[in-house]
This record gives C-alpha cells, sequence and structure tokens, in this order.
C-alpha cells in the first residue's frame, strides 16, 4: 500500500513516540488537537499579533485534525533556538515558525535540517526556499511603503518632518522601516528614528522624548498599533494632537482608532490569515498537494474610506 507523505510522517511520529515515551513524546502540555499530523508552533513574542497568530494556528490545526505543540521564545533568540529543540525532540512532523531575528533562522533551519524535519515560517522566507518546506509571507517592505505613500499623498508637496518608532532591530521591524523610508517623497523629512522594541511603555518613553526634541513634528511611523495607542498618548499629553500616526496591524482597536481619528492609516495583515494559510499550506505540503510554497499574505492601507473593507484581523474566541 502507498502511503501519503502525511501518513508516513505520521507513522514515523508513532513510532517514535513509542520508543520515546520515558522522553516526553507521551506529553501533552501546550498542545492541542489529536490528529495525525503533529505541528511545532514556535511563536516569536506576546504582541496581541503573536496572541492572535497562535490561535489561529491552533483552530486551523484542530479543523485539520493535526496536533499542535505550541511554545513562545519571547523576543529572545537563545530560547527560539531551545524551542527548536524541544520540538524536535518531539518528533513533530513540522516546525512553523515564527521568528524572533531573522538571523536566528539560519541556526533553526540547520537543526531542523539535522533532524530530517521540515520548517514552515510565517512573515519571511529565507532567500533560499530550498531550505524551507514553504512560507506564508508578508511583504513588510510593502507594509511601510503603503504607509509612506499615504503620508506623501496628505502632505501634497509640502516640506513636512516625520518620526519612527521602530520595533525591535534585526527582526521584521528592519523590513518594514526599511519600505516606509525608501517610498517617503523627498520633501517628507525623518527627524528621528528610535526602536520602541514592541513594547508600549518604551515606545511612549519614545515618543516622549522625539516630540521634546521636535515639538514641529508632523507624522510618525509606528512599527504596530500597541505601540502606536502609547505613541498617541505621549503625543497628546504634550499638547501635540495634530501629529498623524500611521501604522500596521488592522485590529478591531486599530480600526476603531482610525475611525475616531487618533491614527490617520493602518495596513491590515491579517494575524488570522497568516495562522491559517501556514498550517492549512504546511500540511499540504507534506502532503505533496499542489499548494503555494510561497504564500503572500494580502496587505491593505485603510483609512478612514475603506474601515468596512479591512479583514478580520484575530479569530474569535
Amino acid at each position: 500500500m502507498r502511503l501519503s507523505a502525511r501518513s508516513r510522517y505520521a507513522l514515523f511520529a508513532a513510532v517514535a513516540c513509542s520508543t520515546l515515551v520515558l522522553s516526553g513524546c507521551g506529553k501533552d502540555n501546550g498542545s492541542t488537537g489529536s490528529g495525525d499530523v503533529t505541528l511545532g508552533f514556535v511563536n516569536g513574542g506576546d504582541t496581541n499579533f503573536h496572541s492572535c497568530l497562535q490561535k489561529a494556528v491552533e483552530q486551523t490545526a484542530k479543523t485539520e485534525n493535526a496536533k499542535v505543540y505550541t511554545s513562545n521564545s519571547h523576543q529572545n533568540a537563545g530560547t527560539e533556538l531551545s524551542n527548536i529543540e524541544d520540538m524536535i525532540s518531539r518528533n513533530v512532523s513540522a516546525l512553523i515558525v515564527q521568528t524572533v531575528n531573522v538571523d536566528s533562522l539560519k541556526g533553526d533551519i540547520a537543526k531542523a535540517k539535522a533532524s530530517n524535519i521540515p520548517i514552515y515560517l510565517t512573515s519571511v522566507a529565507t532567500s533560499d526556499v530550498n531550505d524551507i518546506l514553504g512560507a506564508a509571507v508578508v511583504d513588510l517592505k510593502k507594509v511601510g511603503s503603503l504607509d509612506a505613500g499615504w503620508i506623501g499623498t496628505d502632505a501634497a508637496g509640502k516640506n513636512v518632518k516625520v518620526g519612527i518608532v521602530a520595533g525591535a532591530p534585526g527582526a521584521a521591524s528592519d523590513l518594514l522601516v526599511g519600505g516606509f523610508k525608501g517610498a517617503l517623497p523627498a520633501n517628507a523629512k525623518v527627524v528621528a528614528n528610535q526602536p520602541g522594541m514592541f513594547n508600549p511603555a518604551k515606545a511612549q518613553d519614545v515618543a516622549e522624548n522625539m516630540i521634546q526634541a521636535h515639538p514641529d513634528l508632523d507624522y510618525a511611523f509606528v512599527a504596530n498599533e500597541e505601540m502606536a495607542f502609547a505613541v498617541r498618548k505621549a503625543f497628546d499629553a504634550a499638547g501635540a494632537k495634530d501629529v498623524k500616526i500611521v501604522t500596521a496591524n488592522g485590529t478591531d482597536e486599530g480600526l476603531a482608532a482610525v475611525k475616531d481619528g487618533r491614527f490617520s492609516a493602518t495596513v491590515a495583515n491579517s494575524a488570522m490569515t497568516i495562522g491559517q494559510t501556514a498550517v492549512k499550506n504546511a500540511i499540504g505540503l507534506l502532503d505533496k498537494k499542489k499548494v503555494d510554497k510561497i504564500a503572500n499574505i494580502p496587505l491593505l492601507l485603510v483609512t478612514k474610506d475603506n474601515l468596512t473593507k479591512a479583514p478580520q484581523y484575530c479569530p474569535k474566541s
């Protein structure tokens, strides 16, 4: 009888569990589902994006009859590699990884390949896609460029000053900021660019210092909505209510802020769509089905004019 790739992986996992039961293969901590494919999801952090991404992975795995173990690297590259090793020890059929740092992927992939466990990435892809099972990719440069394009249109040729509150250096934030700066028109000058580390408290501190140093700031680009709310708070407290903020995510709270004017624009990149795509395509690729190895997640610049077109960001509980 010819076994599908999915069945071969399941068979391998079953054999491995029967021989490694004393090493914890049978443990169920951080796992959901009970299917014949086992996925190891290594999440990168603790933001709203990461929470929604994990919820989407878990819910989709359940509908696909797959079991999923989850872990969180809390923005630490060393923890990410340890999580990869832990998932390998569980003999998962495939890894799904939301990396904390694109530079960390080389070590992650080397570990996975040495154990013959395919690795599927979310948000980013490697330059050599032969190293990975696949990826659900967010064009982060395009996210930044869409926000920059809105500023260019709104500024209408006037000379304006722009501040940037980035995320964590070395991660997706670099691509976001690079795309943003590269797409700004010549009349928009970046006068400040500091990391908020995807931490609202840190972002608020950065914004307080930024508006003090540049009280004539016109616009701010903030790498995610959680930080953008903190930046709005800092600007408003300093009497800088006219500074227009553009950001990214498209959460329900973010869309409400666009509607009432706290944010001028946000770029919707649905965490739910990323998680659903990752699980479905990873399983499909394991089964040798005809699915996209590299799937591009749709993006939408959301303003007051098209709020109703924004995709659902997070799965319902």
